[in-house]
Parts: structure tokens; C-alpha cells; sequence
């Protein structure tokens, strides 16, 4: 039997429950409205918190705060979320967090080096391995002096400033950062900023703009240790084995131009001018960037071999690694002279202190055991240079360095 729906007034069953027309209940109760439930959403761990002010006179009573990190007894650390933090309905606070939660760091402009690591860490630290975790904690604590500095005042010579001078006091003796733990401080930042970029509380990522490659950490570490020059015996002996071991020539360069172990392997062919007699290049420091090498009588031959030698191979450098056993780059990295700067010691049976730079610092003895000008020495080894007449207001010829460095006849 049909009927007329109450609503619509269209024809429905009598038996209907509903009309199929406008839904309008025919039959029994109407369906129930469900109320909206007066429990608040629980926040979940690391989101933030909202807590209500107990004073009735307040028109924002909700106040938001954020977790930024967590303290060394893993209680969370709590900031006012920024710019706005109190709120007049539970509602709006949640929402605010919420939006906070989606892009972390839109909102605040002061957050530390301190509070974007500890952020940083709480997640990083869960996707990498027990023993990668281990050796950024290890690199953090030697980063202690700039905790508390901004993240967007960060710039590359405050990263050096901890690779190079950073300290940790452990057991009560002060430790500095190895070339290891160099590397590692680097790496840490790389990472870490990446993540402050991502989240856009700085727009660069300043760890990125220098590079800190394993070959000068070690170097470095190795410049930190005294350093003996060879004897008149031990040079007289690396000459009588010139052809004899290979690489010796190399040595042999270094001991008559001061350049250091890695210098050695960045000077290319470009940087020699065989028909004036010297070498312009250089690098670590403003003084010893470029600079004015003359090649010595003593080790022309050498240069001379080198220079074609590495033309006929196709090789950039001047003094490649020709090393039969590898494939890959000719390139003289510090680790490769390195290596073979020991196996030559051992063989020749030198003193085994001797250590990679010690050809730079035969250099510099033998220049003022002959007596070389003091600013000429300076200039040729890159070493900074005090007087500002001499440092800006002169001008030196080629032939000046040429006929200083020649004053040596050992």
C-alpha cells in the first residue's frame, strides 16, 4: 500500500523505514545524531603541549608550547611557539600546533645551534646505524662553543673554528679534535643544516661551501708534529738513489722548494715556466696561494723529466703517481705521498721519525744555514710576512728569488 511521504509528499511503501525520496524517518526514532565528544585529542609524544591557565580573568587561557629536544635526563625541552603562543579555545591551540608541526621552524627565527641539534638528532639518530650515532656525538662535544649561537648567524668559519681549534674536556684532560673527528664535525653539519634548510630556518647550508677532504685533515695532523730536517748524509744519500727507488726525485723537489706534501701534487704543467726557470703555485694560505717558486740548477733535470714525462702520458700534473699495480687517477694525493714517503725511508734505513713535511723544513734550514734573504725565504715557502713595507710595497723580480735560492750549494 502506498502513502504519502510527510515531508516531500511523494508516494513511499507504508512499510518504508525511510523515504527513498528526501530520507525523512517514517517508521521508529530517528537516527541518531551523534554528539560531538567534549574529550580533547590526546597530543602525541615530541608534538608539543597546551596548557590551560588557571585564571578566569585571562581572554587567551590555552598556551602552546613546542618540544625542542630533550634534556640529558630525556625529559623534553618546551619553547613558546612563536610568534603567537596563547590561545583563547583549546581548538585554536590544537590547530596552531598543528600547522606548527607541518613546517617546524617557519616560526622561530632564535632557535640555537643547541636546540636545532637536539631536534635534529631525535630523528636522525633512529634511521642511522649504533656506531654512526656514536661518532656524531663524539664530533658534537668538541662544538661546545657555539651552542648557544644562532642558526642563522652559522657561517663555514665557525664550522672550521671547531674542526680546527674545537676542545672537550674528558676525565679532566682536554682533548682536540683528531683528523678523524674533523672529518666527522664536517659531515655532522653537512647533515644537520641540510635538515635547517629543509625546514627553512636558514636558507644555506654553509658546511657545504668549503671542502675538507681527507688528504688535508691528515696533512694537517702531521704538520702538528715536530718535524726534522735531513742530514747532510740522508740528502746526499737520496741523490745517490735518485733512479734508484722510485719517487725519490719527489723528495728530492720538495727538499729545494719547501712546498708542502700536498702542494707537491697540485702543481700542474700550466704552473711551470721551464723558460724563466720557476713555478707559480700554492695553496693553504693567503701568502702561499700562487706564489713564486724558482727552480733550483740542482733539481732542473727532475722537473725538466717530470714535465715531459707527464706531457707524453696525458697527465695534468707535473708530478703524477705512475702506479702500474691501480687504476685510476694520476693524481699525488697527500695520502699517496704519504705512502710512499715512508717506504723510502725505510728502504734508505733514515731515521724513523722523519715524517712528510721534513723535506719542507730541510728546505728552510738549508736557506738560512746559506744564508738566504729572510723576505725571499718567506716568500718561497709561503710564510706570512710581518713587515708591511716589505709585504705590500715591494716589488721583487723573478731574478731576485732565482739568485737567493741558488745561495744554497748543499
Amino acid at each position: 500500500m502506498l502513502i504519502k511521504c510527510p515531508e516531500c509528499e511523494l508516494q513511499i511503501s507504508d512499510k518504508a523505514i525511510l523515504c527513498p525520496h528526501c530520507g525523512y524517518p517514517i517508521k521508529g526514532d530517528r537516527p541518531k545524531q551523534w554528539k560531538q565528544s567534549s574529550k580533547r585529542k590526546r597530543l602525541p609524544n615530541g608534538f608539543g603541549r597546551i596548557t590551560e591557565l588557571k585564571n578566569k580573568n585571562l581572554r587567551n587561557r590555552f598556551r602552546v608550547m613546542i618540544s625542542v629536544g630533550t634534556d640529558s635526563n630525556g625529559h623534553p625541552i618546551g619553547k613558546l611557539l612563536k610568534p603567537r603562543a596563547y590561545f583563547p579555545t583549546y581548538n585554536e591551540a590544537y590547530a596552531a600546533l598543528v600547522e606548527y608541526n607541518k613546517n617546524p621552524y617557519d616560526l622561530d627565527n632564535d632557535m640555537t645551534v643547541q636546540e636545532l641539534y637536539d631536534k635534529w638528532s631525535v630523528e636522525y639518530y633512529t634511521k642511522t646505524t649504533p656506531s654512526g650515532a656514536r661518532s656524531y656525538k663524539a664530533a658534537w662535544n668538541y662544538c661546545s662553543e657555539i651552542y648557544n649561537m644562532r642558526v642563522k648567524d652559522l657561517r663555514a668559519r665557525h664550522i672550521k673554528g671547531c674542526m680546527e681549534n674545537g676542545t672537550f674536556v674528558y676525565r679532566g684532560e682536554t682533548k682536540h679534535p683528531s683528523a678523524n673527528h674533523q672529518l666527522k664535525i664536517k659531515s655532522l653539519f653537512n647533515v644537520m643544516l641540510d635538515y635547517a634548510v629543509e625546514y627553512e630556518i636558514v636558507d644555506k647550508n654553509y658546511a657545504r661551501t668549503f671542502s675538507a677532504d681527507e688528504d688535508t685533515l691528515r696533512e694537517a695532523e702531521d704538520a702538528k708534529v715536530s718535524h726534522i730536517a735531513f742530514t747532510e748524509e740522508e740528502l746526499k744519500k737520496l741523490w745517490e738513489n735518485e733512479y734508484n727507488i722510485p719517487y725519490v726525485n719527489y723528495l728530492l723537489v720538495q727538499c729545494y722548494t719547501g712546498y708542502r706534501p700536498q702542494e707537491l701534487g697540485q702543481i700542474m704543467l700550466t704552473d711551470v715556466n721551464l723558460e724563466e726557470g720557476y713555478i707559480k703555485s700554492g695553496m693553504k694560505t693567503e701568502a702561499g696561494r700562487d706564489r713564486i717558486v724558482p727552480i733550483h740548477s740542482k733539481i732542473r733535470h727532475i722537473i725538466e723529466e717530470e714535465y715531459n714525462k707527464a706531457k707524453a702520458s696525458g697527465c695534468y700534473w707535473l708530478l703524477g703517481y705512475y702506479d702500474t699495480d691501480r687504476i685510476g687517477s694520476p693524481h699525488m694525493t697527500y695520502t699517496r705521498y704519504r705512502s710512499i714517503f715512508y717506504k723510502i725511508m725505510t728502504q734508505l734505513g733514515f731515521d724513523p721519525e722523519h715524517r712528510p713535511h721534513d723535506g719542507r723544513k730541510t728546505f728552510v734550514t738549508l736557506g738560512k744555514k746559506y744564508k738566504m734573504d729572510e723576505y725571499a725565504l718567506k716568500r718561497i715557502v709561503g710564510h706570512e710576512i710581518g713587515d708591511i713595507t716589505e709585504k705590500v710595497y715591494t716589488e721583487r723580480p723573478i731574478s731576485w728569488y732565482i739568485e737567493e735560492i741558488e745561495k744554497i750549494k748543499e
